[in-house]
């Protein structure tokens, strides 16, 4: 685990992470609020919603590049 963790934090698998997370974040944003964003008045909770949906691709590329790293 302490591996896997020292792994995670990587520049380079950071790096690969946030780029990803940028684009797939923001397509899933358009996808699942695009009505939500673009409105004036948009609810506290779906905020949070949006913020966390950023969070999914990061993790999900962390993950599979230290996986990756870890099977060679």
């Amino acid at each position: 685990m302490n591996e896997w963790l020292i792994m995670a934090v990587e520049k380079d698998i950071v790096i690969r992470a946030v780029k990803l997370s940028c684009v797939v974040g923001t397509l899933l944003i358009f996808i699942n609020y695009g009505d939500a964003v673009f409105t004036p008045e948009i609810a506290y909770p779906a905020w949070w919603k949006i913020l966390l949906t950023y969070c999914v691709p990061y993790f999900v590329s962390t993950y599979s590049a230290v996986g990756a790293r870890l099977a060679d």
